[in-house]
């Protein structure tokens, strides 16, 4: 499948993005499809991916099992059928391998049967984005397995490879009008990826970032500089930090805003289990943790207060010529056996407002359509250094 889906004349000059959090298709999910692969587990309280199942059923009810490919993706299908954007960017946050060397160190191991890709092919994602946790959960045999098996479904991937070059070079995708899309991904060890995993000009892995330096965000941007044209559109993908809360780290605030310093046009960040801070800075979107869009979390229990049961689908919308934000639309989705659904009003309203009370000078409204809206507020976060916290995060 090529990169971008390729338009003659683009409306009004705008390039529309589709941006989720983790996609992991792995591990329970990957139990109810039609190929479900080795259900061994080496998790400390859980041995068996089956049991996420159950869990899942306890909660919501029975689940069809075996589910067509469509299904984890569930109503979430229809937002990206209706919005027609450019390019779809997803993080994958599994392993698609039959490789059974559990990664050592490591509590939790994510991985889909192969024949399963069409359960990861059937969103038509233009760029998977492997720099995570769990791209080498099996080992870098199940890194260039995925890498073979995605290679043949016609996907591309962005932050891993089989050698340092092709693992932190950019994508290319073709949008219209000679505009294209560059997708670079990176990888923090604040997110669980060991430094070990990085990619070597001569060894597979991930590209990888120790910290959110200065200096780690000006070889993006010279990286990003090599390839440019005038005219392109940057996305910058990243994986960091925890999993839980809506602190984010002033490190990582200076970096994303670095980014954007250095010509980015959005940074896509994710590893959170649920929405974090989103934040518009000179005219710029900086998604902080976009949340985990497909999983087999339901029924765990302990971080109910964050709803990570509530998932967005992502729609910025940028100036092909400027790469400035004209809009951001956020579609809430609901997790229910194992299938994105519509979220409710009440479940949207909370949303709302949760987003709207973290994100600094950024509004966050909703229109009658149900649809979640950011809207850049403050002065005090678009001074050309990043330098200003007078609104703070929580």
């Amino acid at each position: 499948m090529p990169c971008g889906h390729y338009r003659e004349n683009m409306r009004g000059g705008v390039v529309t993005l589709f941006l989720c959090g983790d996609v992991m298709l792995g591990r329970g999910v990957d139990q109810i499809l039609a190929c479900p692969g080795d259900p061994v587990l080496r998790e400390g309280w859980i041995r068996d991916a089956r049991a996420y199942v159950d869990l899942a059923e306890a909660v919501n009810g029975p689940i069809p099992a075996p589910v067509p490919p469509a299904w984890p993706w569930g109503e979430a299908l229809r937002v990206p059928a209706e919005a027609a954007p450019d390019v779809r960017i997803v993080n994958l946050e599994t392993s698609v391998t039959c490789a059974d060397a559990f990664a050592p160190g490591k509590e939790v191991h994510y991985r889909m049967h192969p024949a399963n890709v069409p359960a990861l092919a059937v969103a038509r994602p233009d760029v998977c984005v492997l720099a995570n946790n769990h791209t080498l959960d099996f080992g870098r045999a199940g890194l260039v397995e995925t890498l073979d098996v995605l290679s043949g479904a016609g996907l591309r991937v962005a932050g891993a490879g089989r050698d340092a070059e092709e693992a932190y070079a950019p994508v290319v995708c073709p949008v219209a009008d000679g505009v294209r899309v560059l997708v670079v991904a990176r990888g923090m060890t604040s997110s669980g990826i060991p430094p070990s995993w990085a990619a070597t000009a001569e060894r597979a892995g991930v590209a990888h970032v120790p910290e959110p330096t200065a200096a780690a965000a000006a070889e993006v941007v010279e990286r990003v500089r090599r390839v440019r044209r005038p005219g392109d559109l940057v996305v910058v993908s990243v994986h960091w930090g925890s999993n839980w809360g809506y602190h984010v780290p002033r490190e990582q605030i200076r970096f994303a805003r670095a980014l954007v310093d250095g010509g980015v046009d959005v940074v896509h960040g994710h590893s959170s289990h649920h929405p974090r801070p989103v934040e518009v800075y000179r005219d710029r979107l900086i998604l902080y943790g976009c949340g985990d869009f497909i999983d087999d979390y339901e029924g765990i229990s302990g971080y109910e207060k964050y709803r990570d049961d509530l998932r967005i689908a992502y729609l910025p919308s940028v100036e092909a010529d400027t790469g400035r934000l004209t809009e951001v639309r956020m579609v809430v989705l609901r997790a229910r056996r194992m299938r994105l659904e519509p979220a409710d009003e009440e479940d949207r309203a909370w949303l709302r407002a949760t987003l709207d009370r973290i994100s600094p000078g950024t509004s966050i409204t909703a229109g009658p359509d149900g649809v979640l809206r950011a809207v850049g507020t403050a002065a005090a976060v678009r001074g050309p250094n990043g330098t200003s916290f007078r609104n703070s995060f929580l």
